[in-house]
């Protein structure tokens, strides 16, 4: 899927795509080291506020649930020129009661904030952009998981443990389809000839994340 630039809200999968990516690569990634450094936390994480992405350089994401089908997503990339536009683009214009005010307030107040994007109602939305902004960072931030072949890849690679390609099918599909128990989990991350993984954090991400609804 190709994400505009600036980002539109049909450029965005639909929330339970978006939510079951994200999460598998949270997931593939979870370490009891990386649960201790809550403040300090790089990578891609869940946890009880929702999913995070953070490289420790230009791009950091939040993506929650707000509940009652509704879902907020935001971060910067530093591509993003919403805040650097004349004047600067109200990233808040339009935007619900529901979404996290105080802290998109306290991201927008340190000058961090590079785009926010909302559902409801079955649909994507953002605050209306001047003819004359050119990127807004969602392409750079999100293709990562809003093309899925990218996102194979990624559960494929050294940094996720190397996983063949079927089984990184096999785990994308069980993901998408809210059917990745912690036993399929482990019998598609097992090959010992690949790379150790810290079990039981990804359990507990696993759990977190909610990727199994049967």
């Amino acid at each position: 899927m190709t994400i505009n630039r600036p980002g539109l809200p049909g450029d965005l999968p639909s929330p339970d795509v978006l939510w079951a990516r994200w999460a598998l690569i949270a997931v593939l990634e979870a370490t009891a080291a990386d649960e201790r450094e809550a403040h300090h936390r790089t990578g891609t994480w869940v946890d009880d506020t929702g999913l995070r992405l953070d490289d420790a350089g230009c791009t950091w994401w939040g993506f929650a649930p707000r509940g009652a089908g509704r879902y907020v997503l935001f971060g910067e990339d530093e591509s993003s020129g919403c805040k650097w536009h004349e004047p600067p683009v109200d990233m808040l214009a339009g935007a619900p009661a529901w979404l996290p005010h105080d802290e998109l307030g306290d991201y927008l107040s340190g000058n961090e904030l590079g785009c926010v994007y909302w559902y409801e109602n079955g649909a994507w939305a953002r605050a209306p952009y001047p003819g004359t902004l050119n990127d807004d960072g969602l392409d750079c931030g999100m293709s990562r998981f809003t093309d899925r072949d990218d996102v194979l890849r990624t559960i494929a690679d050294e940094d996720h443990g190397a996983t063949s390609a079927r089984d990184a099918e096999a785990l994308l599909a069980h993901a998408e389809g809210y059917r990745l128990t912690p036993e399929l989990l482990m019998s598609l991350t097992s090959d010992p000839d690949r790379r150790q993984r810290d079990r039981p954090a990804m359990t507990r991400a696993l759990e977190l994340a909610r990727l199994n609804r049967f």
